[in-house]
């Protein structure tokens, strides 16, 4: 029986699990990969390294504490959480592996993070990270006076795009759909010099070289254009990773843990963190807080039986 099991490895749960550590908690790890999102970095041809804010410093640091500490991780997928009971009354949680396995803990944090909804289009995957990504709230500052479109219809694009436009050359919002939001976002868009809007288009391609340099789309009346970009932002939204737990704990309209203040979720002795919660911005750094948060929680609930 473990004290705390944490379920996913990028940048919350790395966290988690080396602070639980360091409380001395009976703490496993249970992850598919180590690093996370932070496996990726967008690469520019004119941006260096060191002009870039990552805080991988603090989650390399993690993920080689982790790697070392063999007793401390479990290498594979979580199928389920289960909430159970044992025969004096106490109440446990199990996690169910891929493999088939069954881990017992006294609490749980989830930070399985949120994948990105991609177009699925030719040229897409090809230059993923090398021109084109899907966080203009991570990498809008280093496009200073460049060309840039963003795809996407929700609020999610609008924001991408309005935060580009502070520092871009000209943003292209590529929506394929036809309807114009009421929202005063959309109407500052509208009105910005440097914003063109392109309603009900579809997305055909993404073209380049050693990095992504345009964008392939057709309107409604069949005609193609290639707008040039120096980066490309899908901004589709996010698919939180909660499927395991969706059960257990309450999920918000998007499928995302909602969490209070202490990243408690619903259920007494089950903590979330990260891209998974409803915790606001997905960034690293605040992905890293709020893995310490959720270790920091979990071991306040488990003082009274440690």
């Amino acid at each position: 029986m473990y004290d705390l099991i944490v379920i996913g490895g990028g940048p919350a749960g790395l966290t988690a699990a080396i602070y639980a550590l360091r409380k001395r908690l009976n703490v496993l790890l249970v992850t598919k990969d180590l690093g996370g999102k932070t496996n990726f970095s967008l690469v520019l041809p004119w941006i260096e390294e060191y002009q870039v804010i990552r805080g991988l410093e603090i989650v390399n640091k993690f993920k080689s504490e982790l790697e070392y500490l063999d007793f401390a991780r479990h290498m594979e997928p979580v199928e389920c959480v289960n909430r159970n009971r044992d025969s004096a009354g106490a109440e446990f949680f199990t996690v169910h592996t891929k493999g088939g396995g069954e881990l017992q803990t006294r609490s749980v944090i989830l930070a399985t993070g949120a994948k990105q909804v991609r177009l699925g289009i030719p040229g897409e995957k090809e230059f993923i990270m090398r021109g084109l990504c899907y966080s203009a709230l991570s990498y809008a500052p280093l496009f200073i006076d460049k060309d840039t479109v963003v795809v996407g219809n929700a609020d999610l694009a609008l924001r991408a795009a309005a935060e580009l436009a502070t520092v871009a050359r000209h943003v292209t919002l590529v929506r394929t759909v036809s309807d114009k939001p009421a929202s005063p976002l959309y109407k500052k868009m509208q009105a910005s010099a440097n914003v063109s809007i392109l309603e009900g288009h579809q997305v055909l391609e993404v073209k380049g070289d050693q990095f992504a340099r345009s964008v392939v789309v057709k309107d409604a009346d069949g005609k193609v254009t290639e707008i040039l970009a120096d980066g490309t932002f899908i901004e589709m939204g996010l698919t939180p990773n909660s499927q395991a737990v969706a059960d257990l704990v309450a999920l918000d309209e998007q499928g995302r843990i909602k969490v209070d203040w202490a990243n408690r979720t619903s259920v007494e002795g089950v903590f979330a963190a990260g891209d998974v919660t409803t915790s606001y911005a997905e960034q690293v750094l605040v992905a890293v807080g709020e893995g310490a948060k959720a270790a920091l929680s979990a071991y306040e609930y488990l003082l009274p039986v440690l």
